[in-house]
């Protein structure tokens, strides 16, 4: 996988719009009315506060603590950047705040304190910490990270997590586990060798050996070489804690007959010879950022046995803390605990291990575009897993539990996983999902409209991204100009521009156009006009002939306009079964929308093409497929004329036989509610709808337009289905990022 590229202009653009920052707060209760803001405010509000008063433990019943977490930091060790300050940290923080809410529903806030006093740091947070339910310690200097890590587990009843230690300590026991499983090894006979004795690798040695690893056994090295018993040099208590007896004094020397080694130093530590010397089936965890100690490619030049694992997401076995500290939290919260000890933390580990170890779902081995099994390749789940939320925090919760760690202990297990899956926003893991295949597809995508900023800015990014390559339609000179306008001069040298007057195809694209025209009254003269001057035309002319594998256009010009010249090189057209489908996205809900683009006026074998279209669509976006065919009428009342093609159009699939779920017509709130689909049992939906077929184009477009301006929902779309080459159809208004939406659709082939 490619190493992602941005610049500096991306980034700090990233973090402007679209407004400052990464995440806003919303409201949870309604606030329309006078009688809603004296219930929120005064004099309503002074009822909670009186229960809280006496009973500080409602406080997890009436005010949002129980699911509210500080990220906290001082700046003073900020990522690979070091002491950068407070304020200079904060961009980490919201990071990390987003990132909680993003995998694990936890709402979260971030805080910069702007000292680097221990005490005063200590004291600050301990006068806040009764409103929220954890404390989550970031990027904060070793050995200041320890001595506040611990003054504040011991004077506050809330978790206090510091997660540059502890997040990398569970992921990368999770990884040893399995890793030791396939070795055949066991924790308590293994050496273990740890180069790196900061914070993640003190705490790192100290769960594996809460774990079973004996005292003996583990050594560990800094920059001075190995702890031993005796050392002075460059000493403090922490690592005194983990000096053994040895004659080791290098990290060579240690590596001798080592079974584990556990890097989390820096690039090029560790050599081939070293890997060479350590023991059968060696196991190695290089975990430096953004390189590790020594790549894969290296270490199994000599060792083929070596399992390996590293912090990067371009190598197999990933040890990425997003894999820990959001379901730690999770679990946490949901009993309303008192710490995160070590038994949570073990648990953690242990069901990250067990969920590699199982078979892998649909989902993610679409996201990867491979088949992921337990092996030495795969220790470790991936961050795709959507059964993460509903498997690790219900371990942390019964360890807690177990331990004395919980306030409110969880009565019904069995329930809690269900309120797991229900409380994660699908869209999310399915856009994660095809932004992986297409990382894995590497298509060569067309940008057809290389004279408009939104669109090169979108075609950069797809480049940078790792996406594939972007071949942009344009002139030069004006794309250069257009680039540096935007604050991308660099990527002028990056992106290939193709235009009629550069390309040596143009006689057979005009000969291939002529022989499908000549005959729809268009002569030589109009075939060279469409070929040469019509970018919408040279871009699906380029992908006809398979000199791209994605075409992304239509934001420039009106879709309409847009799909007559395609139709000009393509049968995109309602005779050959091609249908516009365009996904809603909102509140966590995708509800597809067909025909948005094509058909104007189907009938009911229209409509039933129009749902296997749409259906084609749900799958490849990783959705079963529910359709509902939609009126105003529900199963032939009020009766109307206009609706019968719609009562038609179900019988249609069932003669069919097609196999997936659908039912009609019905009105709107019966396709989309359980609620008002409970009036209809004999209903063949199973479930509310995620495919609306529409009686008509227009009523299409007006449907999807008022969600998008009324209801606030994210529209990506039409996507053309039913062609042989994929091609998507942007809005005129769209952004820089639904644009390079489409372009992972057109990647993923979805259509």
């Amino acid at each position: 996988m490619a190493k992602l590229k941005y610049t500096r202009d991306e980034a700090l653009t990233f973090h402007l719009e679209p407004t400052p920052g990464k995440f806003e707060i919303q409201a949870t209760v309604p606030m329309n009315t006078q009688r809603d803001l004296s219930l929120a405010y005064s004099p309503g509000v002074a009822i909670p506060c009186e229960e809280i008063a006496a009973n500080p433990e409602t406080a997890y019943d009436y005010t949002n603590k129980g699911n509210l977490v500080a990220v906290i930091s001082n700046g003073t060790a900020v990522l690979g950047l070091g002491n950068l300050g407070a304020l200079g940290s904060k961009p980490v923080m919201e990071g990390k705040a987003v990132l909680f809410k993003r995998f694990a529903d936890v709402n979260s806030i971030d805080i910069e304190l702007d000292t680097e006093d221990v005490a005063d740091f200590c004291k600050a947070v301990r006068l806040m910490a009764p409103t929220f339910g954890g404390i989550n310690l970031e990027d904060i200097k070793a050995p200041d990270c320890f001595i506040i890590e611990q003054q504040l587990k011991e004077e506050l009843d809330i978790p206090v997590f510091h997660d540059d230690q502890h997040g990398t300590a569970v992921i990368c026991a999770a990884g040893l586990i399995n890793a030791l499983h396939l070795s055949n090894k066991k924790i308590e006979e293994v050496r273990i060798v740890l180069n790196g004795a900061g914070a993640a690798g003190i705490a790192c040695l100290e769960l594996l050996k809460s774990m079973g690893a004996r005292h003996d056994n583990c050594i560990m090295c800094d920059t001075k070489g190995v702890i031993w018993q005796g050392r002075t040099e460059g000493m403090n208590q922490w690592k005194s804690g983990h000096a053994v007896k040895t004659e080791a004094r290098t990290l060579e020397d240690a590596m001798k007959g080592a079974d584990v080694f556990l890097g989390v130093s820096v690039k090029g530590a560790v050599t081939q010879e070293m890997v060479a010397s350590m023991a059968d089936n060696p196991v190695i965890f290089a975990m430096a950022n953004p390189d590790p100690e020594i790549t894969p490619e290296e270490a199994h030049e000599v060792r083929v046995d070596a399992i390996i694992a590293t912090g990067r997401s371009d190598y197999p076995n990933q040890v990425n803390n997003v894999l820990g500290f959001p379901y730690l939290f999770r679990g946490a919260l949901d009993i309303h605990a008192r710490a995160i000890n070590d038994e949570m933390k073990i648990a953690c580990a242990h069901a990250l291990a067990q969920l590699a170890r199982e078979d892998v779902p649909d989902e993610v081995a679409l996201a990867y575009g491979e088949n992921l099994t337990f092996g030495r390749d795969y220790i470790i789940p991936t961050p795709f897993d959507p059964r993460l939320i509903h498997r690790i925090p219900p371990a942390v919760a019964r360890a807690g539990m177990d331990t004395g760690a919980a306030r409110r202990p969880i009565i019904d297990m069995e329930a809690y996983e269900l309120t797991l899956k229900a409380r994660m926003d699908p869209t999310a893991s399915i856009l994660r999902g095809l932004n992986a295949r297409a990382r894995a597809a590497k298509a060569r995508m067309i940008f057809a409209e290389g004279d408009d900023p939104r669109v090169l800015r979108a075609a950069v990014t797809y480049q940078r991204s790792g996406l594939g390559k972007a071949l942009v339609v344009g002139r030069p000179d004006e794309v250069k100009a257009l680039l540096d306008s935007v604050g991308l001069e660099d990527a002028a040298r990056e992106l290939e521009v193709v235009n009629a007057a550069n390309t040596q195809h143009l006689d057979t694209y005009k000969e291939f156009l002529y022989e499908r025209l000549q005959r729809k009254g268009f002569d030589r003269q109009d075939i060279h006009r469409l070929a040469a001057r019509d970018r919408h035309v040279f871009s699906a002319l380029m992908l006809a002939h398979g000199h791209g594998d994605g075409l992304v256009t239509g934001a420039t010009r009106k879709s309409a306009h847009v799909l007559d010249r395609i139709n000009h090189v393509f049968d995109a057209d309602p005779a050959h079964g091609v249908a516009g489908v365009t996904a809603l996205l909102q509140k966590g809900r995708i509800v597809l929308i067909a025909d948005t683009l094509v058909q104007e006026w189907p009938d009911a074998e229209d409509l039933a093409t129009i749902a296997e279209r749409a259906a084609d669509v749900a799958r490849h976006m990783g959705l079963e497929p529910r359709v509902a065919f939609v009126s105003f009428s529900t199963f032939g009342y009020p009766v109307s004329e206009r609706a019968e093609k719609m009562h038609q159009a179900p019988g249609v699939l069932e003669a069919r036989g097609v196999d997936f779920e659908f039912e009609g017509e019905m009105t709107v709130d019966v396709a989309l509610t359980a609620k008002s689909q409970a009036a209809y049992p004999f209903s063949r939906l199973t479930g509310p709808a995620n495919i609306l077929v529409v009686p008509a184009r227009h009523s299409a477009s007006i449907s999807v337009k008022l969600m998008q301006e009324m209801g606030g929902a994210t529209v990506i779309g039409p996507i053309l289905s039913g062609l042989d080459k994929p091609i998507q159809i942007c809005s005129s208004v769209s952004t820089a990022n639904d644009i390079l939406n489409m372009a992972v659709l057109a990647s993923c082939k979805i259509g």
